[in-house]
């Protein structure tokens, strides 16, 4: 049995001292495969006790959990207590930034769909440069060629402000009949653009809601028959168009034979999905992605992190939450 007192002597020098393990070997003559298990032997004993303190306001804890429920790399959690929905979309999009501004590196392909959350996160990105990066837009044109939360313009924006290239699709996102889509995809542009996609290291998407009031009914990119007929067959929530059920399972509509873009199984094949949604009228949505393991990390309000978890306790890819507030 090592006396305590070396233990004691040798963790000092380590946590406290900054010694590495060879400089303790050599001043105590041992070797440095001894001094490693003597650390370890010196906290199975409580000679070394390390207590890990969350931050100030944080929702570590939260994130944790959600992530070990739900199967997903990451959840980044945001504050949403009292605050509309208008207080929480900022806050999502500064979320994804600081997220991409951490893993984003060169020689990477970036996929981006649309949506207001993720027009807050292209404004949120510090600039970087970053030449081999390559942004790519995921799905075709939606609605008006100057309305900034649509995939060409955030792209464009995204590739702008990271000093990196980018690839457009030249086509609408969708179009009036599988004839039409299918002639479109033999464009040689349309297809090796969609194709760079497919192939992405990183796609970040928002999670939209088929609701009366949601962008795609005020835009007319879905028709009030579109959306009885989705909603008939379970749609919860869509990602770039492509709408899934309560369990993330892909709902079979004929509105996907006319969608220039990638399909959820394509999607889902993407090593690193970055999803970011929250606020009111969200929470079924997330919960579907996180089901259908369409996620990799959530990016998410703590509104919706808190039911995803309670929801599991009562009875997934990655959540970022926000910190949870003390008092």
């Amino acid at each position: 049995m090592t006396d305590n007192t070396l233990l004691y002597k040798i963790a000092k020098a380590y946590y406290e001292d900054g010694l590495t393990q060879d400089q303790i070997g050599k001043r105590f003559g041992l070797s440095r495969i001894k001094i490693s298990r003597l650390l370890q032997q010196a906290r199975q004993s409580r000679v070394v006790q390390i207590t890990i303190t969350p931050p100030m306001d944080s929702f570590g804890d939260l994130e944790r959990e959600l992530e070990a429920a739900y199967g997903l790399d990451e959840v980044i959690v945001v504050s949403s207590a009292g605050e509309a929905q208008s207080d929480v979309v900022p806050r999502l999009g500064a979320a994804a930034a600081n997220y991409l501004a951490r893993c984003l590196g060169d020689q990477q392909v970036l996929d981006l769909s649309w949506g207001t959350t993720l027009l807050a996160m292209v404004e949120a990105l510090a600039p970087q440069n970053l030449p081999d990066l390559r942004v790519v837009q995921m799905l075709g044109g939606l609605g008006r060629p100057e309305s900034e939360t649509y995939g060409a313009d955030l792209t464009m924006r995204m590739a702008q402000t990271l000093g990196a290239r980018m690839r457009l699709v030249p086509a609408p996102g969708i179009v009036s009949s599988k004839l039409v889509r299918d002639a479109l995809l033999q464009d040689v542009n349309i297809a090796d653009t969609l194709a760079l996609a497919a192939r992405a290291d990183l796609a970040v998407v928002g999670i939209g809601a088929p609701q009366p009031g949601a962008v795609v009914m005020q835009t007319g990119i879905l028709t009030e028959t579109d959306l009885a007929e989705l909603k008939a067959l379970g749609a919860v929530g869509d990602i770039a168009l492509r709408f899934f059920d309560a369990d993330g399972r892909p709902i079979e509509h004929p509105i996907n034979d006319r969608i220039i873009g990638l399909d959820l199984n394509q999607i889902k094949a993407i090593p690193h999905v970055v999803g970011v949604a929250g606020g009111q009228g969200k929470y079924e949505v997330v919960r579907g992605a996180v089901r259908g393991k369409l996620l990799d990390v959530l990016i998410t309000d703590e509104f919706t992190a808190v039911r995803l978890l309670e929801e599991t306790t009562s009875v997934g890819k990655h959540v970022i939450v926000e910190p949870f507030r003390v008092g």
